[in-house]
């Protein structure tokens, strides 16, 4: 694996049984293209306005009998159609940390109820898939046409199951992502219960941000060896952040990929910055890890104390960024111009 690749994925994530995978999946497939679990013919007397449609991202639409009920999604997905009301049978990709508790990137979603898949890169237990006889698969996309934690040595047999759909992230705000899952969640006969109380308040949140325009941001990674640097443009949040007028800092040089610039510890002070928000997942450094950083701990913000967290992977959801601007906003209002 290549350096590039391996920072991409420490960052954005931190053939025994195939045969008979492949037959179950088979099966499954049969199953999923009659819109029946039991892999009954539907009734041809079904009204039509039972089916359901939806476009997702790559430009694919899938046309089903009725609407998908028993659904798969990865993590960030899940949470996102969790606040809308919507209740996936399975989840995948980081849900569970080291002590049985839940994974922020979860969201509010009760993990006591739903089957996990697999909860690192690279892990999906196709078999326990195939069994649960899902009628759709919904992953989130950082490259088009890429899901998000579904292996590349599964993607083929995972196809056949059931139908995928991929919500896209990159190059896009926050607002068009939660719309897209807006529009799913709504198109499966979400309850939405709640929605338009927390889409008033991240409204709300968005308009406090422009009071902080003087203030110049950083927003980072840290693992073992190296420091990540983000690119704006690349995530939905941050663009989110500079369209409500926060000044993020843009690294002048990016690595392949364009996600973000890749510094030593040792250049850590390669840009100047008042605030620093720190990717807060299980994957990256914790703050008082960096801390032992030299060059990191002499940063004007860290000795001003103006090191603060940023949910990396907030829930796209109106009730996920309500709270995730909430408390942005209630820590930017304690920082100050440094000179």
């Amino acid at each position: 694996m290549s350096g590039p690749v391996l920072a991409r994925r420490r960052f954005l994530a931190s053939t025994a049984g195939l045969a008979a995978a492949l037959t179950l999946a088979a099966c499954g497939g049969e199953s999923a293209s009659t819109g029946s679990s039991t892999g009954a013919a539907p009734s041809a007397s079904a009204p039509a306005a039972q089916s359901w449609t939806f476009t997702d991202d790559r430009g694919k639409k899938i046309d089903q009998p009725k609407p998908p009920a028993r659904i798969v999604a990865q993590v960030g997905a899940a949470a996102a159609l969790w606040d809308f009301g919507v209740r996936p049978i399975a989840v995948f990709g980081p849900h569970k940390l080291k002590d049985g508790t839940k994974d922020p990137q979860v969201g509010n979603v009760d993990i006591t109820k739903v089957e996990g898949l697999g909860n690192v890169w690279d892990e999906f237990n196709v078999e326990k898939y195939i069994s649960l006889q899902p009628d759709l698969l919904v992953s989130s996309m950082y490259i088009k046409g890429t899901l998000w934690y579904v292996p590349e040595k599964s993607k083929d047999t995972i196809e056949q199951v059931a139908p995928t759909a991929g919500i896209m992230l990159t190059g896009r705000s926050a607002t068009q992502v939660i719309g897209k899952y807006e529009e799913l969640a709504r198109s499966l006969g979400a309850s939405m219960q709640g929605v338009d109380e927390a889409k008033a308040r991240m409204e709300a949140a968005t308009k406090e941000l422009a009071q902080f325009k003087n203030l110049k941001i950083l927003m980072m990674s840290g693992g073992p060896d190296a420091m990540w640097v983000v690119n704006p443009p690349e995530y939905p949040d941050i663009v989110h952040l500079m369209d409500a007028g926060l000044d993020v800092v843009k690294p002048a040089k990016v690595d392949e990929g364009g996600f973000f610039q890749t510094l030593s510890w040792e250049n850590a002070d390669e840009y100047d910055a008042d605030v620093i928000l720190y990717d807060t997942r299980t994957q990256s450094l914790k703050p008082e890890e960096m801390l032992k950083k030299p060059t990191f701990a002499k940063l004007p913000a860290v000795k001003a104390g103006q090191l603060y967290p940023w949910n990396a992977e907030a829930p796209y959801s109106y009730q996920g960024y309500a709270a995730f601007l909430e408390g942005l906003v209630a820590n930017l209002k304690k920082a100050k111009e440094l000179p």
